[in-house]
């Protein structure tokens, strides 16, 4: 009896974390937090968003938002970006820290970088050529996937 009971709490207790953690929406951009805002006007200016949204989790906030020519960038809660996907471009002049600009251009000088993701412990880069670059935060080159 005891364990049926254990059991029942514990599924109630994973369809409702479950629940939760599935909370995304639809924002306004005006709901950006300012940080955000102000990212995509200095490195977007002329490009149209096609949608932002607002995802939470258990443990995070995170905002997505989407151009209208397939580009998409994620933001951190407090608006710091997290992902830069221009999927069809190269990313725009003063993304990328100019230390990772300058050891992608010294090995690949003809690729562009297309996409970018940080975190606290590194930085990983895709370049037009298919390959995907893994940098620690002081821009020494770790890994890299083809």
């Amino acid at each position: 009896m005891k364990k049926s009971i254990i059991l029942t709490l514990a599924v109630i207790l994973l369809a409702s974390v479950g629940a939760y953690a599935d909370n995304d929406r639809h924002v306004e951009v005006s709901q950006l937090p300012e940080a955000a805002r102000t990212f995509l006007t200095k490195y977007f200016p002329d490009k149209e968003i096609s949608y932002a949204r607002m995802e939470r989790d258990i443990v995070e906030v995170k905002y997505e938002v989407v151009l209208t020519d397939g580009s998409s960038v994620e933001f951190r809660r407090n608006g710091e970006w997290k992902d830069v996907d221009c999927k069809y471009s190269a990313l725009p002049a003063g993304i990328v820290p100019e230390m990772l600009t300058k050891a992608v251009a010294s090995r690949y000088p003809n690729a562009k970088i297309v996409k970018i993701d940080r975190d606290s412990r590194d930085y990983e880069l895709e370049l037009d050529n298919g390959l995907d670059l893994r940098f620690d935060l002081k821009g020494n080159l770790l890994e890299i996937d083809d």
